[in-house]
């Protein structure tokens, strides 16, 4: 099975338990280097069925303040593109198995070369790449090298993206559609924009991928309402704030406990919208 197959997995698992995918991100190194595979093994054990994790950059313009700082923290603990490959290595060899994307900038990959970049993903067990600040126009080359692995290139899509902007992403599309809930950079937030329930249905128009809604989510309410009509809740700052809220060695628990406190959100409930 490659990396297509086991994301696609793991949400036709998630469908056939009567619940939406959670998606989980995390950043490498953050709180510590040596915290991150254990992280990752929390993650897994916990039910998350596919996690994001972040390269580190210097320049994350998509992100609010609370992964901009686990970027800025994780550099500094010496956190590189190598040290994330071998924490997807390491990760694998201690028995995870749940689907892992990498997600970050495009800097890092044109840095070591796409081809370079995709190999060496591939061979440490990555299953797919968001790349958030490459456009669909330009993404050619970099879904050419992750096709000849078998890895996805997940697009992400927003609430102002066009009909037009939104059929050429699914084009190549692969693993889900990550759609972004709201205007602005990641970050938690009160409430789920609206506008993004108009945005699934155009996305679900023109691929068969599930549909994952990302940026503000925080609280089980929130992934109750999502999970009413995606097929993957994502969180991101929310599991950040839950792993810099102690001592590094604890955070692994606080990660596990952050996931069982919204999970059963994930149960596929009607909720008002």
């Amino acid at each position: 099975m490659n990396g297509k197959e086991r994301i696609q997995a793991a949400f036709d698992n998630a469908k056939s338990e009567g619940r939406a995918a959670l998606v989980m991100f995390t950043t490498t190194g953050f709180p510590a280097i040596d915290s991150t595979v254990p992280v990752l093994k929390a993650l897994a054990d916990s039910g998350v069925d596919v996690i994001e994790l972040g390269v580190p950059f210097s320049d994350p313009l998509a992100e609010g303040p609370t992964i901009q700082k686990s970027n800025h923290i994780a550099l500094q603990n010496g956190t590189t593109p190598e040290t994330c490959m071998q924490a997807v290595k390491a990760a694998r060899e201690a028995g995870v198995e749940t689907p892992i994307v990498f997600m970050g900038y495009y800097n890092p990959v044109l840095a070591m070369g796409e081809a370079e970049f995709c190999r060496r993903a591939a061979e440490a067990g990555v299953d797919g790449l968001i790349v958030v600040d490459l456009p669909t126009p330009e993404a050619g080359p970099l879904i050419d090298e992750c096709d000849k692995r078998g890895m996805a290139v997940v697009p992400l899509l927003a609430i102002t993206s066009t009909e037009e902007s939104v059929a050429a992403a699914c084009e190549r599309a692969a693993g889900f559609v990550y759609c972004v809930s709201t205007l602005g950079v990641t970050g938690v937030r009160d409430q789920i924009d609206n506008r993004v329930d108009g945005l699934v249905k155009v996305v679900r128009s023109k691929t068969d991928l599930p549909v994952a809604i990302g940026f503000g989510i925080s609280t089980r309410e929130h992934v109750a309402r999502v999970s009413s009509y995606a097929d993957g809740a994502v969180i991101g700052s929310a599991h950040i704030n839950a792993l810099a809220d102690g001592p590094a060695e604890s955070a692994p628990q606080r990660s596990a406990e952050y996931v069982k406190s919204v999970l059963p959100g994930t149960k596929r409930v009607p909720v008002a919208k």
